[in-house]
Parts: C-alpha cells; structure tokens; sequence
C-alpha cells in the first residue's frame, strides 16, 4: 500500500511540476499529408479539402527562400532533410498554447511515425532551438537535443558553429 501511495505521490507530483512550469500543451492531435516542404521548418500539408502552411515550433532551421536574407549555412541541408522525410507523408500536428504566427501559419509539433520530427531535427544538427513562449511544451526535451547535437558536432554545429 506505501508504494502505491508513493508511485500516485510521485507520478502526481510530476504531472503537477509539469503543469505549473508551463509543460502543458493541446492533447489533440490530427492526421494530415504533407503536400510541400517550404524549408526546413516549413511545411504545407492538407487533410481532407483542408489545407494549412505550418511551421515546426521549437526550432529554426536556416534560411533558404528568405527575401530578404541569404541562403543560410546548412540551410540547403536541412531543407533537403525535411523533403527526403516528409514529404508524401502522413503526419500528426499537436498544437500548442498559439494556434498561429503573425504570417498566418498554423504552429505546431509534428510527428511522423510517432517521433517528434522537430527534434529529430535538433538531434541531427539541422535546426537551432527556438522555444517562444508560451509555446514551450517540449522545450526541455528540445534543449537537450540541441545540446547533444552541439556537443557530438553534428550538422550545422560541426560546419556552422554558432553563426
């Protein structure tokens, strides 16, 4: 009976240091094909007659059709990543607190297969952490994969350094 009572304490006690810290995010999740990939963080993708632009919220790869910015470094990379996984794909989106950025775009995680696709790109070294609040839902997770990234000198982090 103690270690029930300590597993709900713990497991509880979890839950709530999560929510307090900001963890939370919408549970909801929904199917959508991937139709185009705009850049590394910027997908296209319909389900139904729905179509919606999205961009992965957490991290920022390099620019690579800014019109007012050059080609990033590892830019090309990380773009030719996102297309070589996503596209054609089914993929669940789960939002957070904002729905949308200033430009329109739906905000949101992606997951393809069950994996969060904006940490597989932090964790191959292809994106830079970008966590806005109150959209940080995945932040610490998201930091410890840049972090690895950094420290293995994966991707960007072993031809970019911090530029």
């Amino acid at each position: 009976m103690q270690r029930l009572f300590l597993l709900v304490l713990v497991v509880g006690g979890a839950s709530f240091s999560g929510w307090w810290l900001g963890e939370q995010s919408s549970t909801s999740t929904q199917k959508w094909r991937v139709t185009a990939v705009i850049d590394g963080d910027t997908i296209e993708v319909v389900r139904r007659s729905q179509h919606d632009i999205v961009r992965l919220l957490g991290v920022d790869t390099p620019e690579t059709h800014h019109p007012t910015k050059p080609v990033g470094c590892f830019g090309p990379e990380a773009s030719a990543f996102s297309t070589h996984y996503l596209l054609g794909q089914s993929v669940d989106l789960e939002d957070d607190v904002e729905h949308r950025d200033i430009y329109g775009r739906r905000l949101a995680y992606v997951f393809l297969g069950g994996r969060l696709f904006n940490d597989v790109l932090l964790r191959h070294g292809l994106a830079r952490l970008l966590v806005i609040a109150p959209n940080r839902a995945h932040g610490r997770d998201f930091l410890d994969s840049e972090l690895l990234a950094r420290h293995q000198k994966r991707g960007l982090w072993a031809k970019c350094g911090d530029e």
